[in-house]
């Protein structure tokens, strides 16, 4: 027999546990990974390890996990190509003319490449070092060039193919196509608002944003050039949503097909090198190895708690709360918010998701303010697209925002890091009023997968 502990003081002693270790700078994988093993064998006896097992194979059979190294294989393989640079560049001469229309050039080029990509830290690295350069040579405002890099790159959580969609699908027991859909809508508001916000910014004061002068400018001819240049990569990303969106092939196989799509557009563009495939293998093979680990690690902790009465802890305290749906909702809300202050998405998904989930489909949730509610069919895709867009937040919530510091990693030193956190707020704030239409009008969410499944999920 093991020790024995009220869920109360355990749960005080496993999340303390975890941030004490995780402050001391050990990586979260094997944190929590340890952690589970530890308190498995304390409070359980050692025959309990035997279900370590059980609950790391599903996730290492589970199919629809095949996707994230392909997806990650043609995201590397289109950096590689060279298409974040020739993106921006067409962009930027298409939008140059308008006040704040760099700025806008690199959230545009950032929402193209989230639905190429779908790896935050690639655009966040790349755009920082060719758009950030061009925007300062330009007298752009540093905050407002540094802002729309940091919430552009963003975008790559959210909007399809991301991979958080596909943890987040296999944890929740959810469709990843679902998720896909369900993503869209959201991620254009939210490149919208920010847009809207830069291009108001430098409106009202034309010294943050300015034009690109006369001579800079480039002929309707030499647009055209760029943009049929640009038909491949933009073809593909078509290709691969597209079969997604219609049915026709599973999200696994539109990365394969992806990936295989991926080597053609690099090929036409003259980088199909052996160079170019060894190390896009190499940081693909990284990249997946990371997310799996933490998978595995966070699902043996959130195992232990789960089993040991944890998950019913946690909704008793919400529902004895007296908060009613939408404040469960939001406390839930806060306490991501606060996590992602701190650990990385992956671990938020994996200890936060397998305790929410099951709670969220037992509230009904039947509308804000006179406004259409959630369906209870439709409450755990809604969850998910909501979950994602607060996961938005956590890339830029100081102290640990990972995008604050993939862009100071390649900001010019006149860049400051009291700069990025600044300029991060504005676009935290626009953040947050899109998570907030997210809740308030869920058909935003959930018109999309509608029309795409024909009356639901």
């Amino acid at each position: 027999m093991g020790l024995e502990m009220g869920i109360g003081w355990l749960t005080l002693l496993m999340f303390g546990s975890l941030a004490v270790l995780l402050m001391a700078g050990l990586p979260l994988a094997f944190v929590t990974g340890g952690l589970g093993c530890v308190f498995l064998l304390l409070f359980d006896g050692p025959q309990m390890l035997n279900i370590l097992p059980s609950r790391i194979f599903p996730f290492m059979t589970d199919y629809q996990l095949s996707a994230i190294p392909l997806f990650i294989f043609m995201a590397t393989m289109l950096e590689r190509a060279g298409l974040i640079e020739e993106l921006f560049d067409l962009v930027y001469k298409l939008l140059g003319g308008l006040r704040g229309g760099l700025a806008s050039a690199a959230i545009v080029s950032a929402t193209i490449l989230a639905a190429m990509v779908g790896v935050i830290g690639a655009t966040e690295v790349t755009m920082g070092i060719i758009a950030l350069p061009a925007m300062l040579k330009r007298g752009y405002d540093q905050r407002l060039a540094c802002g729309a890099i940091l919430a552009g790159g963003t975008l790559g959580i959210l909007i399809p193919p991301s991979i958080l969609a596909i943890i987040f699908a296999v944890v929740a027991q959810q469709s990843v196509g679902e998720l896909f859909i369900g993503s869209v809508v959201p991620g254009l508001m939210l490149s919208g608002l920010y847009i809207l916000y830069v291009t108001a910014r430098s409106y009202i004061n034309p010294a943050m944003g300015p034009a690109l002068p006369p001579e800079e400018r480039v002929s309707f001819r030499e647009k055209m050039r760029l943009l049929r240049g640009m038909m491949a990569p933009l073809m593909l990303v078509v290709l691969v949503l597209g079969v997604i969106f219609t049915g026709i092939a599973t999200p696994v196989e539109a990365a394969g097909i992806g990936t295989f799509g991926a080597l053609v557009v690099a090929g036409l563009h003259r980088r199909l090198t052996w160079p170019a495939v060894r190390e896009a293998a190499v940081t693909t093979l990284k990249a997946s190895s990371m997310v799996l680990w933490i998978v595995f690690g966070a699902s043996i902790f959130v195992g232990f708690y789960i089993v040991n009465g944890g998950q019913k802890f946690v909704s008793d305290a919400l529902i004895g709360s007296g908060l009613g749906a939408y404040g469960i909702l939001l406390v839930m809300m806060v306490i991501l918010i606060i996590l992602g202050m701190f650990l990385d998405w992956v671990g938020i998904l994996l200890l936060a998701v397998p305790i929410f989930v099951p709670l969220m489909k037992t509230l009904s949730f039947d509308g804000l303010f006179g406004l259409p509610g959630v369906e209870p069919r439709d409450v755990a895709l809604w969850f998910g697209v909501v979950y994602m867009v607060n996961m938005q937040m956590s890339f830029l919530s100081p102290p640990f925002g990972y995008a604050l510091f993939y862009l100071k990693s390649v900001a010019p030193p006149e860049v400051s890091m009291g700069t990025i956190f600044r300029a991060a707020v504005p676009f935290l704030m626009l953040q947050a009023a899109g998570l907030a239409l997210c809740i308030v009008f869920p058909q935003m969410v959930l018109w999309l997968p509608r029309i795409v499944y024909g009356g639901g999920s």
